[in-house]
């Protein structure tokens, strides 16, 4: 290697010292990686009834072989995201390509800057009939068949996306896959104690034991989305010497219906008027409990002024797959006013570790 170099110079002595960086440079950004916890939105009816909304992870130095396979990923490649899913092919858990599961396309540049719901379900069915058909088959008695599979992809097309996104190095991901691959990868969803946080909950501990943990309190010990990213922002504050980010992928432009606020369990009951009026009616003193444990403890806020990441920006050619250039640490906004998705809310602040 050390010949190689000294090929295109006339000092070799003098330039095995550049050499010797630039290798080491390539070597660390090909080390380096991170994972991030999806904290999104809830939308729709059963968004409604249970506004705890979605834990996914994303990892950006792995991705899918298949949406049951991992592998890591080549150069320009952006990443998997993995989740659990009720009742999709049987299985625990699911792994998406990055910009699929944000937009139901494979090619960046077919990304829409504006969503109705019929071009949504025309994209999800496209992607579904090219990838995903040994997951969701066709169904013989309509169009586009029913469930919970239209999870998997174009999910900032219905809500906005809280990413927490903490360093990982190349043998945590190796390790990652080994387990998720050779584990028995079929559902035992459960909404109170098997559910996408506890899965999130799974992944982000394999990385960084006890990362995240549920809060007995709050949730009346169950995982929530919300309180997985709680966990991993304290995780952050206890462990300065890795690299911590915070950012929001806003809920892409159209008539689609806008997500809601992402709550925890005794959050959901004390900001619902339909549960907390009946409550004090009947038993005002157990009221007034659940909104001093959330006074207490139970108070967590995404930030809304977190810088926002344009996936499809970050895709160009030319990026870093292994994500060098996630967010805009200069201004704290997406670099680009003509890129997709486009943002509802400015972003002025960048959360530093």
């Amino acid at each position: 290697m050390w010949r190689n170099c000294e090929h295109f110079f006339q000092r070799p002595q003098s330039l095995k010292f550049i050499c010797a960086m630039v290798l080491l440079l390539a070597a660390c950004l090909q080390a380096r990686g991170d994972a991030a916890l999806f904290l999104e939105e809830p939308f729709g009816k059963f968004g409604n009834i249970n506004p705890t909304g979605h834990a996914a992870i994303w990892l950006d130095r792995v991705c899918a072989a298949s949406p049951t396979e991992l592998r890591l990923c080549q150069p320009g490649e952006m990443g998997v995201v993995i989740s659990r899913y009720h009742r999709i092919g049987g299985y625990d858990w699911i792994a998406i390509p990055l910009i699929p599961y944000l937009y139901a396309v494979d090619d960046p540049d077919d990304v829409p800057n504006f969503m109705n719901t019929e071009l949504e379900a025309q994209l999800r069915d496209e992607y579904r009939q090219k990838h995903l058909m040994d997951l969701v088959p066709d169904d013989p008695k309509r169009d586009t068949p029913g469930g919970d599979w239209i999870q998997l992809i174009g999910a900032s097309y219905d809500r906005k996306i809280y990413g927490y996104q903490i360093e990982t190095s190349q043998e945590q991901d190796r390790a990652l896959i080994e387990v998720l691959n050779g584990s028995d990868n079929k559902s035992h969803f459960n909404l109170f104690f098997n559910n996408c946080a506890n899965f999130a909950q799974k992944i982000m501990n394999l990385y960084y034991p006890h990362a995240v943990r549920r809060n007995f309190i709050a949730d009346a010990g169950l995982m929530t989305p919300k309180q997985a990213a709680r966990s991993l922002v304290g995780y952050s504050k206890h462990h300065r010497d890795l690299k911590f980010t915070m950012f929001v992928i806003p809920q892409v432009q159209g008539t689609v219906h806008h997500s809601d606020s992402v709550d925890g369990i005794i959050e959901s009951i004390v900001k619902s008027k339909k549960y907390l009026v009946p409550i004090a009616a009947l038993h005002p003193f157990i009221a007034g409990g659940l909104a001093a444990v959330y006074l207490v403890d139970g108070r967590f806020h995404p930030d809304k002024n977190a810088p926002v990441f344009n996936a499809v920006q970050e895709s160009e050619p030319g990026d870093i797959a292994a994500n060098e250039q996630l967010i805009s640490t200069e201004s704290g906004r997406s670099t680009s006013a003509d890129s997709v998705p486009a943002s509802t809310e400015s972003s002025t602040t960048t959360r530093t570790p």
